[in-house]
């Protein structure tokens, strides 16, 4: 490959912080959901179910962090083009995907968060940082708080299966190699449809 094929493919990648912080935030979701799911399926309040309350809250409260950097990264740092055969529809939607994500994995962690000091239980991240009381202790805003927290939880869910649904189409049905874009290491693979890319190109100019 020559110096200029590097660049070019290079160029075609999100940079390494952004690769990082996309799957550090994915597997931090995939823990909370998890933990979440669990949790509220025990009865009753043993030691171990508050335990695995405030892990939760933790991990919301990294996800948080990590999605802030990733923001400010995104604004310094625009996502490489798409490629040529994504039709302009397909391009408004994954943006505006994309940007209900980013939304979605901050007003998350904050209405958990405003919902657990609503209800009397400040937050010391990791018990070593007491996080600020943003509101005084609220019975009436706590199941409102509560509520969002469950609705945007599920929104979330909803979206990330319609981003892996878009992926898994790119990577094994156009081919395009659009997932090779938030790898590591992976290259775009070249098409066994050379043909059928170039006319939808075309099509969608």
């Amino acid at each position: 490959m020559t110096h200029i094929q590097s660049l070019a493919v290079h160029e075609k990648k999100y940079t390494a912080p952004a690769i990082a912080l996309h799957w550090l935030i994915a597997a931090l979701i995939i823990c909370g959901f998890s933990l979440g799911w669990v949790m509220t399926g025990i009865p009753g309040f043993p030691p171990f179910k508050l335990q695995y309350y405030t892990w939760h809250k933790w991990i919301g409260v990294t996800i948080f962090v990590f999605a802030v950097l990733r923001v400010l990264w995104r604004l310094t740092h625009p996502a490489p083009p798409l490629q040529s055969t994504v039709a302009p529809w397909q391009r408004r939607v994954a943006y505006f995907t994309h940007a209900l994500l980013y939304l979605l994995m901050l007003a998350i962690p904050l209405s958990g968060y405003l919902m657990s000091l609503a209800a009397g239980k400040p937050v010391v991240y990791l018990n070593l940082i007491p996080l600020p009381l943003l509101i005084e202790p609220n019975k009436a805003l706590a199941p409102l708080f509560r509520t969002a927290h469950l609705y945007l939880n599920n929104l979330l869910l909803g979206l990330v299966a319609l981003h892996v649904l878009a992926v898994l189409k790119h990577q094994f049905v156009d081919r395009d190699g659009l997932l090779t874009r938030m790898l590591p290491t992976l290259r775009a693979p070249s098409s066994p449809y050379p043909h059928r890319i170039a006319r939808q190109a075309v099509q969608n100019k």
